[in-house]
């Protein structure tokens, strides 16, 4: 679901990107207001979960591939605002450093994964969920909010991509980016969603939310509100530490994911590389592109090794980013 540059148009990619603005501004105003060292914590820790979830790529019968997101297990612990600065701290680390989405497409990843997604679930949690939840409630609640929102996150996705070469074609009438119209991009990757990714973010999610309430039923009380007591979070770190263990089962996936081809593997499809993606896909391919570590290639086991180095130095660097952010934010302010 991480969109590349080249298969969105740059006015598509602005558009996004405006649209993810507002929603993020109020969030970091939210953050502002309640900058306590607890909460920055829990975002540090959803941040995490998000980024290491999505490296647990699931084979799709298609051929391709698809992978949990994270971010409704983010929007039940931390509220819609919070979920959405710690899906947008994921994203920005995957592009920058290991070429997980487009820098130019930025945007529009944090407005599919990063802002729609935790909205959806969050109402679609505490709709079901209602105010006095039993834990097989919480768990539905959890599990329907995982599975509705990487979902509806998937169409807005497709819809993007679909819409490309209706609005944006060649002088010789080939599409300028994705080559795929609507017709064939949402059954496409609703497919992938519906019936791989989405139950599996279903199942994680319910199974966390399950857990959490089990041995620190606190976390789950007025996520937006709450303060969490000292500790309080160490049953998601044991969480999040198994997860990164298994991170190298990703790579068993075989096929891409559906609009995440390279040129090259969009050429083999297709027969050519339209214009447009070509002129501005191939310019970032990150620090650890796709999860590799370079000085590893060719040695045995090195792409297992490389995955499990970059699961833990993505966390790495999220806990250095809401480190940042905690020293700006806590700091003492000196008046003149």
């Amino acid at each position: 679901m991480h969109i590349p540059d080249g298969y969105l148009s740059p006015e598509t990619c602005a558009v996004l990107a405006a649209g993810s603005a507002p929603a993020l501004y109020v969030a970091v105003r939210r953050l502002r207001q309640d900058s306590e060292g607890a909460l920055l914590a829990r975002l540090a820790l959803a941040s995490a979960f998000g980024f290491v979830v999505q490296m647990l790529n699931v084979p799709v019968p298609d051929g391709t591939s698809a992978h949990a997101v994270g971010a409704a297990l983010a929007a039940i612990l931390l509220g819609p605002w919070g979920a959405m600065l710690a899906m947008t701290v994921t994203l920005v680390i995957q592009a920058l450093f290991f070429g997980d989405g487009g820098i130019l497409a930025l945007g529009a990843n944090i407005f599919n994964m990063g802002i729609l997604a935790p909205a959806v679930a969050y109402v679609v949690y505490q709709t079901v969920a209602g105010r006095s939840p039993s834990r097989t409630r919480l768990r539905v609640a959890a599990a329907l909010a995982g599975y509705l929102s990487i979902n509806a996150a998937a169409l807005a996705t497709a819809i993007e991509l679909g819409l490309q070469p209706l609005l944006f074609r060649a002088p010789d009438g080939t599409p300028l980016y994705n080559p795929y119209p609507l017709n064939l991009a949402v059954p496409a990757m609703m497919f992938a969603h519906l019936v791989v990714a989405g139950p599996v973010e279903a199942l994680v999610t319910g199974l966390i939310v399950g857990y959490v309430h089990r041995v620190q039923p606190d976390l789950l009380a007025r996520p937006a509100e709450g303060k969490w007591a000292a500790g309080a979070w160490l049953p998601l770190v044991v969480v999040l530490g198994l997860l990164i263990i298994l991170t190298p089962l990703g790579l068993l996936a075989p096929g891409t994911a559906f609009g995440e081809w390279a040129p090259e593997e969009l050429e083999a499809l297709v027969g050519y590389v339209p214009r447009g993606l070509a002129a501005l896909s191939g310019w970032w391919s990150g620090l650890l592109p796709d999860y590799t570590v370079p000085v590893l290639e060719g040695v045995p086991g090195g792409e297992v090794i490389g995955y499990l180095l970059s699961a833990l130095v993505g966390v790495l660097l999220v806990a250095l980013v809401w480190g940042i952010v905690q020293w700006l934010l806590l700091r003492p302010r000196t008046r003149s």
